[in-house]
């Protein structure tokens, strides 16, 4: 199967360490993007894996679309247009000092790329599966459009579709609500994966779970998943990660997913010493998407996805850099970090 993911890719700048922005004069140049980081984990898996989206004609485009290939990603469905490519400035957290994300995306090529722009009839050529997220019709008016042409078109051939929906408040700037868009979205994904925020600030669907409290209680996941299955009943299942985050440092994570017909929750890690906990959605919505489409076993696609999420918090960069192997060695028990010769 196919796979094709869509969304703005961006260029990544991080303070090296733990350092405050500009503390010594540098930052340490990568890529990443929501979309872009689960086809990354996809190529990693041995999947077929392409992305889309619309960037300048210039070198820094160009170094990105390499670094993309090199990890596997198919990248002939890359559309050029004026504009610029997306920055997002990240700064580590330790401790109790979280970190931060600046973003620096107005006037990108995605965000100005017109409804009508990508030619929907090739870019789903050869296609089975398709994957967005609540970011992209967070950026601009056209990105909205895009995004709803986007799932339409993957639904009209049969496609299945999911969606993370990643709700973001610092991009929700042009004049539209999130639930306004993403309720419309939501029409048309099969597989819907989220955190409890995102159902509440996407979705519009509420929960007494409070978010910032730092525990989690599991017992009423089920219920917020049978509210989204009830409210949507074109939607397969929905995946929801739990995060316990007792610092910047130490977070409980785990996930559960609902399919109308069972719950099924995850093993629970409890992850120290976090290097890098961007892109570890993305590494889950990664890690679902192939477990769902190789395990016969939903409760093993979920172990997967966690356990590949795990992971992703002991990597530097938005991308996932682990196979198979790594995964399942995790699922397995093997979580003693000891040397491997």
């Amino acid at each position: 199967m196919k796979f094709l993911t869509f969304g703005e890719i961006m260029l990544r700048l991080k303070a090296p360490g733990h350092e405050r922005f500009f503390q010594s004069p540098m930052l340490e140049a990568t890529f990443g993007g929501g979309e872009a980081n689960v086809a990354v984990s996809l190529a990693n898996y041995g999947m077929d894996a392409a992305f889309l989206t619309v960037l300048p004609q210039n070198e820094i485009a160009e170094a990105c679309i390499r670094e993309m290939r090199g990890f596997g990603v198919d990248m002939s469905r890359v559309q050029y247009g004026s504009g610029r490519m997306g920055i997002y400035f990240l700064e580590s957290g330790a401790n109790q000092l979280p970190s931060k994300v600046v973003y620096d995306r107005g006037d990108s090529a995605l965000s100005l790329a017109k409804p009508g722009t990508i030619d929907w009839e090739k870019a789903f050529a050869g296609v089975g599966w398709f994957h967005i997220t609540g970011i992209t019709p967070a950026l601009s008016g056209n990105a909205m459009e895009l995004s709803i042409d986007a799932v339409s078109e993957a639904k009209k051939r049969g496609i299945t579709v999911s969606c993370d929906l990643n709700y973001r408040k610092n991009l929700w700037k042009y004049g539209k609500d999130a639930c306004e868009v993403m309720r419309e979205i939501a029409k048309y994904v099969d597989i819907a994966i989220a955190n409890e925020e995102d159902v509440q600030k996407a979705l519009g669907i509420t929960t007494d779970v409070v978010v910032e409290s730092g525990e989690l209680d599991r017992g009423k996941y089920k219920a917020l998943g049978d509210k989204v299955l009830e409210e949507y009943p074109n939607m397969e299942m929905i995946a929801i990660t739990l995060r316990e985050s007792r610092s910047a440092d130490t977070n409980g994570w785990a996930a559960c997913l609902n399919d109308r017909e069972r719950f099924y929750e995850s093993k629970r890690y409890l992850i120290n010493d976090i290097i890098d906990r961007v892109g570890g959605g993305d590494s889950f919505a990664g890690g679902l998407l192939y477990g769902l489409h190789t395990y016969q076993d939903k409760r093993r696609a979920l172990e997967f996805a966690a356990a590949a999420s795990c992971l992703k918090h002991s990597i530097i960069g938005d991308f996932n850099r682990i196979g198979v192997s790594d995964v399942e060695k995790l699922m397995s028990g093997d979580g003693s970090g000891r040397v491997q010769r």
